[in-house]
């Protein structure tokens, strides 16, 4: 089992990358699903054909789906939903309302996201491709495990009893009716299942994180700090996608500065993802739509390469506490020993070692801390920062 999650700024053409690796891996002789788990699908409108919730089989050993995010909702959350609705409305809510309150913000993206897990339980493809929602909204829900185990693992045991004791007593003197059995079940099963997510998401034999960008200033800096998130999560990236790069030929006076402010780029993010490795896409002369097309995408990205192949395993950044204070590991395997300096400004932290210079921006957890110091071992950069500043 392979799965491949593509990820990046809305507009980046991540939906374009994940059709095509779909249809280069399908190609290969590998069974492949591509997924779409965002709740504005366009991965139908890449084949040029309409997909339904269900996987459709689209060309030899190719399926496709963009999941319906009500169905999958009604699918996962239907007894809580029941209840939350009979709760609002014994508080005199109206069933209108009251529909649109039981679902809470970012569960129905993360409802599609279950989906993912149970097309690898069963074992149908070789290859799962997920085409996720823009940035923001993936880490947002790929941190859902890790933010809700502990909930699960102390506190709902808790709850459930004293729910159990109260529920008899619960209409009469309260006016508001306890969740049943059921319905508590329902969420144990829900977050049991989230945690199974994670085991799977985070397993770095059989999950990857691809990142997609254009060669612009404000999709780069998104880029770089969800990569620090991804890192945070325990997310492995494999790789970097730039999309829509202008050719390095004769653009004509319009577009000569643009080209040399791409290319400069380009080089910038080599530098900053490495040693992730950075693969490239021109910007066609057309739009692309259809298999014809997404097949050349994968054959300027890929080149001879199996598109389901890991490009890089482990983590190139980490962080661990320590004290009261953490570490952050950086793989910087082509440094040399010498001076380290660090500055740091805000939530971003510069790092130079000899020639090698680096621009990190800091994940919430290290924002309010200083960086004490650095040390180069066995080609990873180890940066100290101390408690939080009062």
């Amino acid at each position: 089992m392979r799965v491949i999650l593509y990820t990046g700024k809305g507009g980046v053409g991540k939906t374009s990358l994940a059709a095509a690796t779909a249809v280069a891996s399908a190609a290969a002789g590998k069974k492949t699903i591509v997924v779409s788990t965002d709740a504005a699908h366009s991965l139908g409108d890449s084949f040029d054909i309409r997909l339904k919730n269900e996987p459709d089989k689209i060309r030899e050993n190719l399926w496709a789906q963009e999941i319906s995010t009500l169905l999958s909702a009604e699918k996962r959350w239907g007894k809580v939903q029941d209840y939350l609705s009979a709760l609002l409305i014994s508080q005199k809510i109206n069933d209108i309302t009251a529909e649109e309150l039981v679902v809470f913000p970012g569960l129905e993206e993360l409802f599609n996201m279950l989906e993912i897990l149970n097309h690898c339980k069963k074992g149908d493809y070789d290859v799962v491709i997920v085409d996720c929602a823009p940035t923001g909204e993936t880490l947002r829900l790929l941190s859902f495990p890790t933010v809700l185990s502990w909930w699960l693992e102390k506190l709902f045991p808790v709850q459930k009893a004293l729910i159990k004791f109260a529920r008899p007593i619960s209409k009469p003197l309260l006016g508001v009716p306890l969740p049943g059995d059921d319905t508590l079940d329902s969420i144990a099963e829900l977050f049991q299942k989230l945690g199974e997510m994670h085991v799977l998401l985070t397993d770095q034999e059989v999950t990857s994180v691809r990142l997609v960008v254009n060669p612009e200033k404000m999709v780069i800096r998104e880029a770089e700090r969800s990569f620090m998130y991804l890192n945070l999560y325990g997310f492995s990236t494999d790789a970097v996608i730039v999309n829509r790069l202008l050719p390095d030929v004769e653009l004509g006076r319009y577009f000569e500065k643009w080209g040399e402010l791409q290319h400069s780029y380009l080089q910038y993010i080599k530098d900053q993802f490495s040693p992730i490795p950075v693969f490239t896409v021109p910007l066609f002369r057309q739009e692309v739509v259809g298999f014809t097309d997404l097949e050349k995408i994968a054959g300027e990205c890929f080149g001879e390469n199996p598109p389901g192949q890991f490009f890089y395993r482990g983590q190139s950044q980490k962080i661990s506490q320590m004290g009261e204070g953490y570490i952050l590991d950086m793989a910087l395997p082509f440094a040399e020993k010498g001076d380290i300096t660090l500055s740091q400004r805000g939530d971003e932290l510069t790092v130079r070692v000899g020639d090698y210079k680096r621009n990190i921006f800091l994940p919430r957890i290290l924002l309010g801390r200083d960086a004490l110091g650095a040390k180069l071992e066995s080609g990873v950069l180890k940066i100290q920062f101390g408690g939080v500043n009062k």
